[in-house]
């Protein structure tokens, strides 16, 4: 009976005595799943003797009417030498049944073993099941071991159809208890010392995957779900093994010698590894409870029955595979839903049933695609479809170094989403994309930080560092800079040495690949190179003392002339990185000191000279010699050149945006002309909001109507803001309006910051129109998915505005216009 008291030993005490080190992980995890089999059948003959031995007097055949069921992790043949025990004695009303019990159950008492046991007729075991929970998930998964199987049979058949008849209540509450334990243990990948059964992405998980499979709500677990529970199996296993106790926590102390009996190198391999099979099965589940809510759903909205297959199916048949990125297939049972709208979300994608999903003419060799659907998901808050998932990652193109433009934008209008970025960017790393993306992420996946401070593993603390980046992007004039910025702050980490110093190599060579441009690339080195500068200044030295400040301004000048801007990001990374590390690593005084030394670092700065007012190239200018109306479009790029007047701006901002364009740059200048009335040349790029572009034929007959004043955009625009049904989308920083002081002699300055939307430059110029002012030049920038619009505008006699009220009405009135 040693198999029946803990698990045989033999085949690993071999494998170790070849190896030193416990052998080669296959090995050494093949011979534990060798032992729990050996456990299981010897097990299973023991108690099909004990109960073959329960004879009813005057009879020779064993008992009818009685049968014995296995519950829980023996049911699955999973029991680890921790495990319980769990059986269930059922029977048709057998007068001597609690004889037959004592008979089955203290031989099992004797033999050291915990015992969790009832006996029920199949009327009671049903009625436990329709009010009891964990009953019913045991039940779902019993597995015979002896007696009358015609009476196994009647009870599994009576409870899944009860399960499956009342699968909206059920699984309601299921999903209930399920957030409650997470709540309680937390997430199994970021967790140092993790209950590897019950917390988020546990061997429990997997378990309730396969109970809401029974209900033919979505499908079984795939082949990578299976996979990382017999990873987490195995890691159970061998703490069990190795600690002589039933349990399920991996603390510190048994890191290393857990590793060893899985074959693994060291402790940090292990927890890479619990941490990938952890957030294959969280993502899974994700997937799967989302269906089960639209399933909830629906069945709250029509309050009718839903059609389900014949109840008599007594087992649980798997539907298409559902891997951890996969989930492509329906349920069984299920169609394809018929009539669910496709409303489009962005170029290339179009929301389906409450997922993001390839449209229909989507340019799988178009390199920024991924990228792109990628943001359009998460700015929409919402997540992709596994299957598209799956499809990117098989045929679409992925952009080389370096890359292009699209490719980069789409980038940081992800990482701006904020929160809703997380589950996205989760859902292209299951399917192998971000490192193919970018290859350096390999290092830091899944990396464990052995800190008490950090509550993720070092890439999920990257990821959710730029998520608390987004909602500082009102404080910089480069977002783009602070978001990746703070995407590579701890890229590092996954190399030897400083991994400041040697992430600012690794931040260079990624900005590069990016497609940044040379100095931008290297304000991201400094940032990562310096991204503790700050708070361990601000924190470890007298900020009082000018040597200080100093100290800080010499690590500035790797970046002659962008020192004040590479300061502000400093900060805002500083405040992101402490909040994404965890709520002891950022409190109210550490943020009173960053900012000081920030605000004296800021005065210690000669800043330099504020950005001229933008000049176009002469072969732009030229357009200019006429002074009627001049039109020009090259692909993206729309040049228009006519006399200047109020509102010129905004109006043919609105005629880009009547033909679904999104303004992605924009350049105005006045220039001095022939006539008495300056020329004003308007420079925009602009893309489509989704699909193929305009005919430029048509796009350049309506601006040519609007500068003949034939056209009313505002009304034409109005009309079709009316018409559309605008989706909430992720919850975004509200816009900043601001007058740049001392930029411009000759003009007043006024700097938005703003969410990118649809007709946003048309809003902005109209209520400066609406002010009464010109606007004399303009640089218009979206980064991903902000807004960093800068207008130098003068009064009706040419002059900028001097009066402080007159400051604040502008201000007031252009933040209205964006709310």
């Amino acid at each position: 009976m040693a198999l029946v008291h803990g698990t045989s030993g033999g085949e690993i005490e071999e494998t170790r005595s070849a190896t030193g080190t416990g052998g080669t992980t296959d090995t050494a995890r093949a011979a534990l799943a060798a032992a729990r089999a050996a456990r299981a059948d010897e097990l299973d003959r023991w108690l099909t003797g004990l109960l073959a031995r329960e004879r009813v007097p005057h009879r020779d055949a064993p008992a009818r009417g009685v049968a014995l069921l296995a519950v829980g992790s023996h049911a699955r043949r999973e029991l680890t030498p921790g495990g319980d025990l769990d059986l269930v004695l059922v029977h048709d009303g057998h007068p001597e049944i609690a004889d037959i019990a004592d008979r089955v159950w203290y031989p099992i008492w004797d033999a050291g073993l915990r015992l969790d046991h009832s006996v029920r007729t199949v009327t009671e075991a049903r009625a436990v099941a329709r009010a009891d929970m964990k009953a019913a998930l045991g039940l779902l998964s019993a597995r015979p071991i002896a007696g009358d199987r015609a009476l196994v049979g009647e009870l599994r058949a009576a409870v899944l159809a009860d399960w499956r008849a009342d699968a909206g209540r059920r699984l309601a509450e299921l999903a209930g208890m399920c957030r409650e334990r997470w709540r309680s243990q937390g997430e199994l990948a970021f967790l140092l010392e993790p209950d590897v059964k019950e917390a988020h992405g546990g061997l429990r998980d997997v378990h309730v995957m396969q109970a809401v499979a029974a209900s033919w709500v979505a499908s079984a677990p795939g082949e990578r779900v299976r996979a990382a529970h017999g990873l987490l199996l195995d890691v159970r296993h061998a703490l069990h093994e190795v600690t002589g106790r039933a349990t399920d926590r991996l603390v510190l102390q048994e890191h290393e010698p857990v590793a060893h009996t899985l074959g693994l190198l060291d402790a940090d391999v292990l927890l890479r590894a619990v941490a990938e099979a952890a957030r294959t099965i969280t993502y899974a589940g994700d997937d799967l409870w989302r269906r089960v809510e639209r399933f909830c759903a629906s069945r709250r909205g029509t309050g009718t029955p839903r059609s389900l297959p014949p109840a008599a199916e007594t087992e649980v048949r798997p539907g298409p595979a559902m891997s951890a990125g996969a989930g492509a297939g329906r349920a069984p049972g299920r169609g394809v839903a018929r009539g669910v709208e496709r409303k489009p979300v962005g170029d290339g994608a179009v929301e389906h049933d409450g997922e993001v999903v390839l449209a229909r003419g989507a340019d799988l060799d178009d390199p920024a695609l991924v990228l792109r659907v990628a943001a359009a998901a998460a700015q929409a808050g919402l997540p992709l479809a596994p299957a598209t998932v799956d499809r990117l990652a098989e045929r679409a193109a992925l952009p080389s170094a370096p890359w292009p433009d699209a490719a980069r934008d789409a980038l940081v209008a992800l990482l701006g989403a904020g929160g809703a970025a997380i589950g996205v960017w989760e859902a292209l790393d299951q399917a192998g994309l971000i490192v193919r993306l970018i290859p350096d992420w390999e290092r830091v996946r899944n990396r464990p930080q052995r800190n008490p401070f950090h509550r993720f593993t070092v890439d999920r603390h990257l990821v959710e560092a730029a998520a608390e980046a987004a909602a500082l992007t009102r404080e910089v004039a480069r977002p783009d800079l602070l978001l990746v910025g703070a995407l590579l702050h701890d890229i590092g980490k996954g190399w030897p040495g400083d991994h400041s110093a040697g992430g600012a190599v690794v931040a260079r060579d990624l900005g590069a690949r990016m497609g940044f441009a040379d100095g931008d690339v290297r304000v991201l080195e400094t940032l990562v190179r310096h991204h503790l500068l700050l708070p361990d200044t601000a924190t470890r030295r007298d900020i009082d003392d000018p040597a200080t400040v100093q100290a800080v301004t010499r690590a500035l000048e790797a970046v002659p002339g962008r020192e004040r801007e590479t300061l502000e990001l400093l900060s805002a990374l500083a405040v992101a990185d402490a909040k994404a590390t965890g709520p002891s690593a950022w409190g109210s005084w550490k943020a009173r000191q960053v900012a000081e030394l920030s605000r004296r670092t800021a005065a210690a700065l000669s800043g330099g000279t504020p950005p001229p007012a933008p000049v176009l190239g002469p072969e732009t200018l030229a357009l200019a010699r006429h002074d009627g109306g001049a039109v020009r479009i090259a692909g993206s790029r729309v040049t228009i050149a006519a006399p200047d007047r109020p509102g010129l701006l905004w109006r043919a901002a609105g005629v880009l945006a009547l033909h679904r364009l999104v303004v992605r740059s924009a350049r105005t200048v006045s220039s001095p002309s022939a006539s008495s009335r300056d020329t004003a040349v308007l420079d925009f790029t602009a893309v489509p909001e989704y699909g193929t572009p305009p005919d430029p034929a048509a796009l350049e007959a309506d601006l040519r109507r609007m500068l003949a004043d034939r056209l009313d955009v505002a009304e034409r625009l109005e009309r079709r803001a009316r018409s559309m049904r605008v989706r909430p989308g992720i919850t975004v920083p509200p816009p900043r309006v601001g007058i740049v002081h001392d930029a411009s002699s000759t003009a007043t300055v006024v700097e938005v910051r703003a969410h990118d939307r649809p007709g946003l430059l048309w809003r902005i110029g109209q209520a400066l129109g609406e002010c009464g002012l010109f606007v004399r030049a303009a640089q218009v920038d979206t980064l991903g998915a902000e807004a960093v619009d800068v207008f130098y505008v003068v009064d009706s006699q040419g002059r900028p505005l001097t009066d402080p009220d007159a400051l604040v009405s502008v201000r007031r009135h252009v933040l209205a216009a964006l709310r």
